[in-house]
């Protein structure tokens, strides 16, 4: 039984809604699916835009200092996210 905790989204949805979120605020071009924060010219303002957008989007909170210490792809943030919602679930 599953008492009163929501299903968690599974890898794929979050990679999923993380790669649309990442799209829409990083105003990735096509083609450039697989670039990273720092190939796709991201800055303070759009990393906290992105941990914002997340947190709103997919209830999930990661550090903003995350994406500058590892200039992940949108991938490596869906596991980064995947990550944080498995540990906040414990």
């Amino acid at each position: 039984m599953n008492g009163n905790r929501p299903s968690e989204p599974s890898l794929s949805q979050i990679e999923e809604k993380v790669a649309e979120i990442w799209k829409n605020v990083l105003n990735v071009p096509d083609g450039m699916e697989s670039a990273t924060f720092f190939d796709l010219e991201g800055e303070s303002i759009s990393a906290v835009r992105l941990v914002s957008r997340i947190e709103e989007e997919l209830g999930v909170s990661i550090d903003v200092g995350d994406i500058f210490e590892e200039d992940p792809d949108a991938r490596a943030l869906a596991r980064k996210v995947a990550e944080a919602a498995q540990a906040a679930a414990v």
